[in-house]
Parts: structure tokens; C-alpha cells; sequence
């Protein structure tokens, strides 16, 4: 849930984490809520929802939280993807324990269920790109992609059981 959000247009994206937005209060610098490319997304023009920061010491104002693709609404939130996770798998598995912001091996995973008779890790990715109506992952090369992507292969090998579980934004 967000605080106080308001519309703006794109105006640029400096560097990976911040973009500058025309807004009500007029120029202002956002932090981006994703670090991926957004480079059909994130085109100067582009109607922009912005998020009220909740931290008055911070350096930017806004959260830059979501993209209008035409008239279809894209959230960037990085982090909604795992927002969205936890009640599904508590769902999923009403029986099970659900942890988040696991260590497995030398990795941080997003969630461990375990159950009665079963453990399961689960990575949950956002999926923010969409082409001819078929949304695609990732859309950047991700290392940290690859690298969690083996570890849930090595959750298998040692005999855990593993998702890879994509939130279409």
C-alpha cells in the first residue's frame, strides 16, 4: 500500500535509481523502485504514478512506483512482487510455515515454506516487460537472476523442492 500517490510525466532517467518527473509541485527527482532497463516503458512523455516517500530525512520526495503502457497500468515497485508472494503462498499452503528472506548457501532467497512433509524455496521476480500482449523475463541480463536461479537448483539436488514464481506487474 502506498502513501499519498500522484500522476506525473516522465522526463528522464539519470542513472538506474533516479528519473525526473514533471508533477504538480513541478521538477522533481523520484527514486526508481526498479533498477531494470524499463527502456520501453520509461520514454520521456510517459505518464508516471508517484509515490509520497514515508521518511522525511530521505533524498528524493517520490518513489517512482508505476508506468502507463498506453492504458495499461506497469508497476516498477521491485518489491510488490513479493508483496503479492506472501499471501499466495500463505494460501497455497495453509499448513505450512512461510519465511521470508532466507539464506541458502551463499544466496538470500525469497521465501521458505515448510511444511509437514515437504520444504520449498521460492524466488518471486516481477515481470515488467511486455511485448505483442506476452509479458517477458527478465528485461535486462540479471547476474543476481542467474545466481538465485542456481540456487534453487541446488535447493533441488539436495532434495528441497523449488519455485521460481513470476508476478506480472
Amino acid at each position: 500500500v502506498y502513501p499519498e500517490v500522484l500522476e506525473g510525466t516522465f522526463v528522464s532517467r539519470p542513472n538506474r535509481f533516479v528519473a525526473l518527473v514533471d508533477g504538480p509541485e513541478g521538477r522533481v527527482v523520484c527514486h526508481v523502485k526498479n533498477t531494470g532497463r524499463c527502456r520501453e516503458l520509461l520514454l520521456p512523455g510517459a505518464r508516471v504514478v508517484l509515490a509520497r516517500g514515508r521518511q522525511p530525512k530521505r533524498k528524493t520526495a517520490y518513489d517512482l512506483i508505476a508506468v502507463y503502457k498506453g492504458s495499461m497500468l506497469v508497476n516498477l515497485d521491485s518489491q510488490a512482487p513479493n508483496h503479492v508472494a506472501l499471501p499466495w503462498l500463505q494460501a497455497r499452503y495453509p499448513q505450512a510455515q512461510v519465511c521470508r528472506e532466507v539464506a541458502f548457501g551463499n544466496s538470500r532467497l525469497d521465501f521458505h515454506v515448510q511444511g509437514p512433509e515437504f520444504s520449498l524455496y521460492v524466488e518471486a521476480k516481477g515481470c515488467t516487460l511486455e511485448q505483442d500482449s506476452l509479458a517477458l523475463f527478465p528485461d535486462a541480463p540479471t547476474e543476481r537472476g542467474i545466481k538465485h536461479l542456481h540456487s534453487l537448483m541446488r535447493c533441488v539436488q539436495q532434495g528441497h523442492q523449488a519455485m521460481a514464481l513470476f508476478v506480472i506487474q
